[in-house]
């Protein structure tokens, strides 16, 4: 269970509360949910999405479109995030890919659009996806392939997606497609694609090392909605509203990682005495618990910005999902060396973090795409003189 009080000066009694519920939901409804391979976690997703839906998954959209158990700030998305992470990394998965779906219809999505899906993303009634990767086109977005043309009331897309969570069982994807290659990514629109709509394909599964419900999606002659004309603002929007959370994510599977290191330390024997009494132990716990806490402060400090309203928060994101991205890697391979042996059989669940965890070094931006954003904040408007 995760506890609020490293972090307790950034939250309100409303978050307090809430995460209490959400730590007891957790333990009674996730703890290790764990699928063994990658079609057991296409099958899992739907089963965590419609236990999410009782009131958990209503954080990721506005509040206009859903009650939530918890306050519906980027705290409450931490939150959740961390909670998640803690007890199921497929199951923050499912909330993340829940959240990157739905926000690009809450910011530019026509009314018809919202009403149509974000009452029911929040319901778990629906499952979201969110294509914007290609082969050629990661971290460089501007460089994608997939086009779109108009076509009377809809668009036609041509293309292909790769690294889609959720590639063949969401009921609906976000897709960023170009509409004019000259405009670079001035000329990228997003649009609106449902599972029924003729031209969309499911390509095949791709296999992650820890199982995630992941793989390729074409497009020939698919109808879709226009959502925005500027869809690579849009995606950035998107993805800045919810980088911070990847840091709780990262939080939360680190917490995890000391929790069973600790336990274990304090178990095993070895030359007659508890593992915890053996000074390196100590130090490697010791430097666990800072990293974490680091990375919580960090963290909540960048969630607590944005709910006060502040509009620039580049640099305080970054250096969130930065480090505790980074440091959820390193406390969890600390981790594994302390439980030893033990952890490396695959269904520990320090085995499933160090898996699951690699991930979050990569997606919504690469931590060298986050050190160049803050190195370029850092250097801004500043006098060399």
């Amino acid at each position: 269970m995760i506890d609020t009080g490293a972090v307790e000066v950034f939250l309100t009694d409303g978050h307090r509360q809430a995460a209490d519920r959400l730590g007891a939901f957790c333990r009674q409804e996730l703890d290790q949910v764990a699928p063994e391979s990658d079609a057991q976690a296409r099958e899992t997703a739907r089963q965590v999405l419609a236990k999410l839906g009782q009131g958990w998954l209503a954080t990721a959209v506005p509040a206009r479109f859903a009650r939530s158990e918890m306050p519906q700030d980027a705290r409450g998305l931490c939150l959740v995030r961390e909670n998640l992470g803690y007890s199921s990394p497929l199951a923050d998965a499912v909330f993340a890919l829940q959240g990157l779906g739905s926000t690009p219809l809450a910011l530019a999505g026509a009314p018809a659009q919202q009403e149509r899906w974000l009452p029911a993303v929040a319901r778990g009634e629906a499952m979201a996806a969110f294509a914007m990767t290609e082969p050629e086109a990661g971290s460089d977005v501007a460089s994608m392939r997939t086009s779109a043309r108009p076509e009377g009331d809809s668009w036609l897309l041509e293309g292909h997606k790769t690294f889609i969570s959720n590639a063949g069982i969401a009921d609906f994807y976000v897709v960023f497609a170009q509409t004019d290659p000259a405009l670079g990514s001035r000329g990228i629109g997003a649009f609106l694609v449902e599972k029924s709509n003729p031209g969309l394909l499911f390509l095949g599964p791709q296999v992650m090392s820890a199982p995630h419900p992941l793989g390729n999606i074409g497009f020939e002659a698919c109808r879709a909605e226009l959502i925005a004309r500027e869809g690579f603002k849009l995606g950035m929007r998107t993805l800045d509203a919810l980088r911070v959370s990847v840091a709780a994510a990262a939080c939360g599977m680190a917490a995890r990682a000391l929790h069973e290191a600790r336990r274990h330390a304090l178990k095993r024997q070895q030359f007659g005495k508890p593992l915890a009494e053996f000074q390196l132990i100590q130090q490697k716990l010791a430097q666990m618990a800072i990293g974490l806490d680091a990375s919580r402060l960090l963290t909540y400090r960048a969630a607590w910005l944005k709910d006060q309203g502040r509009e620039r928060l580049t640099s305080e994101v970054a250096m969130a999902k930065a480090f505790a991205t980074e440091t959820a890697q390193q406390v969890i391979d600390a981790a594994m060396q302390v439980c030893g042996g033990v952890a490396m059989l695959s269904d520990h669940p320090v085995e499933r973090l160090y898996r699951a965890v690699r991930s979050l070094r990569i997606y919504e931006g690469t931590t060298e795409i986050q050190h160049l954003i803050l190195a370029r904040e850092l250097c801004k408007d500043v006098d060399p003189a």
